[in-house]
């Protein structure tokens, strides 16, 4: 197999290095990273221009009053 020689910025062999796993080569990470696996972050954005992260944001915190409110409950009760 034949090499390239590509030129990259110092932030991104910055990058590189650091996903850099013992043992590998730099050709092996970026085979890893640009593998045909599913883009995790693909999704990052959708929400923008919507208020869908205002209202999963109200759940949440309603959410987590109602868990307060529980647990403030059963320790009331436990104590009596």
């Amino acid at each position: 197999m034949g090499t390239k020689t590509i030129r990259v910025s110092e932030t991104a062999y910055e990058r590189l290095a650091a996903r850099k796993r013992e043992g590998e080569s730099f050709s092996d990470v970026i085979e890893r990273l640009t593998d045909d696996q599913p883009d995790i972050y693909a999704g990052f954005g959708a929400w923008e221009g919507t208020d869908k992260g205002d209202n999963a944001r109200e759940a949440a915190d309603e959410l987590n009053a109602d868990v307060e409110a529980t647990a403030t409950e059963y320790a009331r009760r436990k104590d009596e």
